[in-house]
């Protein structure tokens, strides 16, 4: 599937010489990723197309005049379908050429240099791991450093991830995002925008059946033991008043295995909670909290006078889904120009036999929608070792995982509905989701 990459939007410079280029603002799951020049995207293009040839997307065209307004914005948007469309590759994804472009361009953005330093992992639980790395390590390195740290199973690595986690003066805590294998975690928390945030591990799985897969791994059990613990403290599952107090029996005794058997019972349990955010179900303007995960979408909706509704959408009745920024843009002419981070997901739904679209207003859409890309992966895998002579390939953040389902029993899907700016900003994220897929999609 298509990574969240975007470029919502760009500046004029001057270099040296007194000319003038554009910089891109290079976006990733809705966080500012880097900030890089045609010129440099076109070099990585040709050094790319000598590994792989000409099976790439296409490239935008060099201008040897001077570009118009509606010129300067079709080479943007044909910049970000062409970082979404190479991340489509999971052989691209894994290259040194894709991994070590971007390793320059994120380091290069934020003024870092290559040198020996140490990062706090927040773990499961609320302690911390410390480990010595490069500045330059991306994701994938400084979880298997983590992972040999604690004495994590390496053969479980995929089954957990890295994100980046903001911590609440009262406790609470919000995921801002899942971090990509070839992102920079000590770069990353460079950013302005993610002050106040520290890399967390987090078991990386939405589907609570497969707990089970990592209980013969002591520290793996101990790691979704402690997340378990931690979310019912934090209300991130919910469980009735019975359940609560079967569960303090359990932890006083330390009996992890009773703990976690009962945990999958637990309403929420498994799932990923976004920060209280808007929807414009069953009117527009009310609050709801959101639940991810187990192949739902689980809204509690306040209403206007007050009044409570929970409501459940299957995964298996969603047809597309689109991310849209809605923000303002801020600092326009300053160095830093950044973006006030509205954004929506609106998903089409099948409701009482008919297509409807729902909207969710969160700072977490991008985050929202990895949630359910993943969903999606996780039931294709079930399917698949359901019924041995299914044929499907499901990458998963650059790492090719091969199932097979047969190319016949997923038809053409690309019902997705582009959208107008509503503002001076726009950017589409396109998905397609369980129910119908091209093999290329995923």
């Amino acid at each position: 599937m298509k990574m969240h990459f975007c470029i919502p939007v760009s500046q004029q410079r001057s270099d040296a010489l007194g000319g003038r280029y554009v910089l891109y603002s290079v976006y990733l799951d809705g966080l500012l990723f880097c900030r890089v020049r045609y010129s440099q995207l076109h070099r990585w293009n040709e050094q790319l197309r000598r590994v792989f040839g000409d099976g790439l997307p296409p490239f935008p065209p060099k201008y040897y005049l001077a570009m118009t307004t509606s010129m300067a914005d079709e080479r943007r948007n044909q910049l970000e379908r062409y970082l979404q469309n190479l991340s489509l590759d999971p052989n691209v994804l894994r290259s040194d050429a894709f991994i070590e472009f971007l390793r320059q361009v994120q380091l290069t953005t934020f003024n870092v240099t290559t040198k020996k330093t140490s990062l706090d992992i927040s773990l499961p639980g609320g302690k911390s791991v410390k480990i010595e790395i490069l500045t330059s390590d991306t994701a994938e390195t400084v979880l298997e450093a983590v992972s040999h740290r604690i004495g994590l199973c390496r053969e479980l690595l995929d089954y957990f991830g890295l994100f980046l986690v903001r911590l609440h003066k009262e406790g609470t805590f919000s995921v801002m995002k899942k971090m990509a294998d070839f992102e920079l975690p000590y770069v990353s928390l460079q950013s302005p925008e993610v002050k106040g945030c520290k890399v967390g591990l987090r078991k990386w799985y939405l589907d609570p059946s497969l707990d089970s897969v990592l209980m013969d791994c002591r520290v793996a059990a101990e790691l979704v033991y402690l997340q378990a613990v931690q979310d019912i403290e934090k209300g991130w599952a919910n469980p009735t008043q019975v359940q609560r107090e079967k569960l303090a029996a359990f932890q006083k005794e330390d009996n992890q295995t009773k703990f976690l058997e009962l945990s999958r019972e637990v309403q929420h349990y498994g799932c990923l909670k976004l920060d209280p955010c808007t929807c414009d179900y069953p009117e527009p303007g009310c609050l709801v909290v959101v639940f991810v995960g187990n192949n739902e979408i689980s809204c509690h909706i306040t209403l206007p006078d007050d009044q409570t509704q929970d409501i459940i959408f299957q995964m298996s009745k969603v047809k597309c889904w689109q991310v849209t920024f809605l923000g303002a843009l801020l600092d326009m002419d300053g160095p830093q120009r950044t973006l006030n981070q509205n954004l929506e997901l609106r998903f089409q739904y099948s409701k009482d036999s008919q297509w409807q679209w729902f909207v969710i207003y969160t700072k977490q859409a991008f985050l929202l929608s990895s949630c359910l890309k993943k969903m999606i992966s996780e039931k294709m895998v079930k399917l698949a070792a359901e019924d041995p002579e299914m044929q499907i390939e499901v990458p998963e953040q650059g790492k090719s995982k091969r199932n097979h389902m047969s190319q016949s029993q997923w038809k053409d899907y690309s019902n997705f509905l582009p959208r107008k700016n509503k503002i001076s900003v726009k950017v589409a994220e396109e998905n397609y989701v369980f129910g119908n897929i091209k093999e290329e999609d995923l």
